[in-house]
């Protein structure tokens, strides 16, 4: 973020939701913003990193939300899923019905701002529908989150379902998917992997990455309060992540990381997403790393998507089905 006042100064007005995005999407859109167009997710404050209590309520409310919303999902779902522990970390294991690959696997790390989007159900879920999509076994890792449990938790959790995998399948046999906090998450490990000499997986699919915690991006202002999804700023929840930790150390931001020998990347977000400098910035990183690496934007999309079912949706989710089919190695034989 800066405190430099120089730049352009906007009129108040009213930014319509295009009409060149599909009916099912403008309605998305339409119902996160109030009648005087006000997004609602704009009217609730997040606590100071050092209110720990508001922390946990905020926590145990936004996660039942979460669960909720994921359970009609659930009974759409075909894979089967157990629960297990990897050197103290939680993971999901979901088995796909009719399996693709039996020598392949995914890895699903959540989003939630690093704090939310935890603590079973919508987890546990979110693996089930990257089983059924990608036709492989999908390991969800339930990581810890602050209050409770500040960086390097995550990432340790994260670290260790990779090693565990790479014991089982291979790397050229994984790919590793991430969600917004998530896909900090996903880059953060492989920066960390590398410094361990592990071996990189066979691909990445990032989506609306979090890869600054520092918000030095472009869109942090440009889009604030135009994303109705995430209209502001995460500051607070960075904070209580790092837990004094430096922001900018690439396992924290790792868009400040080296990214030299990254395996193939897929890159999503949307013109109004508050992450979309995010992804532009980390795309041309990749570039100039000589990365192979897709990235998709989407028009009028804001952070997550549009809730899911609408044409732009799935044609993301048939995006990243694509990516993810083209990487897994040939069979011999």
């Amino acid at each position: 973020m800066t405190d430099d006042t120089s730049g352009v100064r906007l009129e108040p007005r009213i930014i319509p939701f295009p009409a060149s995005i599909s009916t099912e999407a403008r309605a998305a859109l339409q119902r996160l913003v109030r009648d005087d167009g006000v997004p609602l997710n704009s009217l609730h404050a997040m606590p100071s990193p050092d209110d720990h209590d508001g922390w946990m309520r905020l926590k145990a409310a936004v996660d039942a939300q979460y669960a909720a919303g994921m359970t009609a999902l659930a009974g759409q779902l075909q894979s089967s899923v157990t629960t297990i522990e990897i050197d103290g970390a939680t993971v999901h294991v979901a088995t796909p019905k009719d399996p693709l690959r039996t020598d392949c696997a995914y890895i699903d790390l959540h989003g939630g701002a690093l704090v939310l989007g935890g603590g079973g159900d919508a987890c546990r879920i979110a693996a089930q529908a990257q089983a059924d999509r990608h036709r492989v076994t999908c390991y969800g890792v339930d990581y810890r989150m602050p209050p409770e449990h500040p960086f390097p938790a995550a990432l340790d959790d994260c670290l260790a379902t990779y090693r565990h995998l790479l014991d089982r399948y291979g790397a050229a046999n994984i790919v590793i998917g991430g969600r917004s906090a998530g896909g900090n998450l996903a880059v953060a490990m492989l920066l960390r992997a590398r410094e361990e000499g592990l071996p990189f997986p066979a691909a990445l699919v990032l989506l609306s990455p979090e890869v600054d915690l520092t918000e030095s991006g472009d869109s942090f202002q440009v889009n604030r309060l135009v994303d109705v999804v995430l209209p502001g700023s995460l500051m607070a929840n960075n904070l209580l992540y790092a837990n004094g930790a430096d922001l900018a150390h690439p396992y924290l931001s790792p868009l400040f990381g080296d990214f030299g020998g990254f395996p193939p990347t897929f890159l999503q977000s949307g013109t109004r997403d508050l992450f979309l400098s995010n992804a532009v910035r980390m795309h041309r990183l990749l570039r100039r790393a000589a990365v192979p690496v897709e990235l998709h934007v989407f028009e009028a999309m804001p952070h997550g998507g549009f809730m899911g079912g609408t044409p732009e949706d799935l044609e993301l989710a048939a995006e990243t089905s694509r990516f993810v089919a083209a990487h897994w190695p040939t069979i011999s034989g």
